[in-house]
């Protein structure tokens, strides 16, 4: 994108925002998605391709320089919302989406690497086709009960190790993506932030264990189509000899494995107390907590439930760095790096995804869906794209709209099983669609970076998922949500 057309949209945001400037002052009583016009998604759409486009026609340039174009982005929105909607309004939009969903999305990948960090897998595993797709389906299974992020961290790297000989990878960290940081996190709230928010919101814990046969018919269909590529493009090598004796497996720093479980229980526990009267109104589901910042009636109030889940995840953090020897994160190659380059990147997408998300809490009940094919679809696309868990409390509420005479009851309303089932799969499985659609899928990518494999771009990625996943979804929709 040249400086031009940069200065022109700047131009146009900032113009366009000045012309609503006297509507929002005297509309201070409306919700905010419906006074933001379409085209303020705008500095959203320009972080995207950003992401897009800078790494394929400079990539040194791009990474001495990803910070300044996040934070530009970022201001580019801030800066004429501030003016024309008043510091109040603009300061508590930008606390909330900080102090309420960045940091905490930040903290937990943090955790999660650092932790992860610490394992590693030694001695002789060979990147064959079948003991990929081990790996994979390993993978896939502990991701529903240690989340995507916790189960990609953890076996991204002796992936990574055991295909270290192999040329032809790229594709292998796709499926990965496909699988273990996506679709793999369909079976409990643990396994993906939407279905955690669906808990918090009324879901029964095990409810979720009903995707399991749209999660099956999903897993067999993408190792089967993994395993015939791979083969593929494993007769393509050239084969290393294995030595004579095959060095025994084994995992060094499984200490940190105690650090895991503080990490994991740390996130459950914040559930619970959740629906604890001391630390929350259970009328309103309000939690309680410190104010931090007030503007008219609204405030935000920082729980005590977050309080206590970061620390107990930055304390996990701080012990997994204190007591591992240093010698197995060498030997795991492991950076900060990755985690740089998505807070980076990621503090631009959180601030400009801010008329985005209002937009579609305001007028997604406008959307006129009825049919759980339409929820599947919409909650998808949307999620592919804008943060999934607050994509899927949108559509939730629409389908509790609805007025479903029996169903799971939530505390936004009773939904009907199959509209349920329509936006927790549409959440959790085109989270793969994007980079961005999931919280791990951009780490994995970065990892991958760090270790020579040489990831598809921002659109090239989509063509993958467009090629493979779309058909996959389409036949999803004929045998789960017709």
């Amino acid at each position: 994108m040249s400086l031009k057309r940069i200065l022109q949209l700047v131009l146009l945001v900032f113009g366009s925002f000045l012309a609503l400037s006297d509507v929002a002052w005297a509309s201070g009583g409306n919700e905010l998605g419906h006074l933001l016009p379409w085209w303020s998604v705008l500095p959203f759409v320009g972080m995207l391709l950003s992401i897009a486009i800078f790494p394929l026609v400079n990539v040194h340039w791009w990474e001495h320089n990803m910070g300044k174009v996040s934070a530009f982005w970022a201001l580019v929105f801030f800066i004429p919302f501030l003016i024309a909607f008043g510091s109040g309004t603009a300061f508590f939009q930008a606390l909330e989406v900080y102090l309420l969903d960045y940091l905490p999305f930040i903290i937990l990948l943090f955790g999660l690497f650092v932790v992860s960090g610490g394992i590693i897998l030694r001695g002789t595993l060979q990147g064959t086709p079948a003991v990929n797709v081990l790996l994979l389906l390993v993978g896939t299974a502990l991701a529903s009960w240690v989340g995507t992020t916790g189960a990609s961290m953890l076996l991204i790297r002796p992936v990574i190790r055991a295909n270290e000989w192999r040329r032809y990878k790229a594709h292998i960290i796709i499926f990965f993506i496909f699988l273990v940081s996506n679709i793999g996190g369909s079976l409990t709230p643990v396994g993906d932030p939407p279905l955690f928010l669906g808990y918090l919101r009324g879901v029964p814990f095990f409810w979720t264990m009903r995707l399991i046969v749209p999660m099956g018919f999903n897993v067999i269909i993408l190792l089967a189509l993994y395993y015939i590529l791979d083969s593929y493009f494993y007769r393509k090598e050239s084969v290393p000899e294995l030595k004579n004796e095959r060095e025994p497996l084994r995992v060094d720093g499984l200490h940190n494995l105690i650090y895991l479980g503080i990490v994991l229980a740390a996130v459950i526990t914040s559930g619970i107390l959740a629906k604890n009267p001391a630390f929350a109104d259970l009328k309103t589901g309000t939690l309680y907590g410190i104010t931090l910042f007030r503007h008219g009636e609204e405030a935000v109030v920082l729980p005590y439930t977050n309080i206590i889940r970061d620390l107990a995840i930055l304390l996990a953090a701080f012990l997994s760095l204190k007591t591992t020897p240093q010698l197995i994160r060498k030997d795991n190659r492991f950076t900060w790096g990755p985690i740089k380059e998505v807070a980076t990147l990621f503090a631009g997408i959180f601030m400009t995804m801010i008329p985005a998300l209002a937009i579609l809490h305001a007028r997604g009940a406008e959307l006129g869906l009825t049919h759980p094919a339409q929820f599947f679809w919409a909650t998808g696309a949307l999620s592919s794209f804008l943060d999934n868990a607050p994509t899927y409390l949108v559509f939730l509420t629409t389908a509790a709209s609805l007025g479903a005479a029996s169903g799971v009851p939530t505390t936004v309303g009773i939904v009907a099983p199959k509209m349920l089932l329509a936006v927790s799969c549409g959440a959790v499985f085109m989270g793969a669609n994007t980079y961005i659609g999931n919280a791990p899928n951009f780490m994995v990518r970065s990892i991958a970076e760090e270790n020579a494999i040489r990831m598809p771009s921002f659109f090239g990625y989509m063509a993958w998922s467009m090629g493979i996943l779309i058909p996959l979804f389409i036949l999803d929709t004929l045998l789960f949500f017709r």
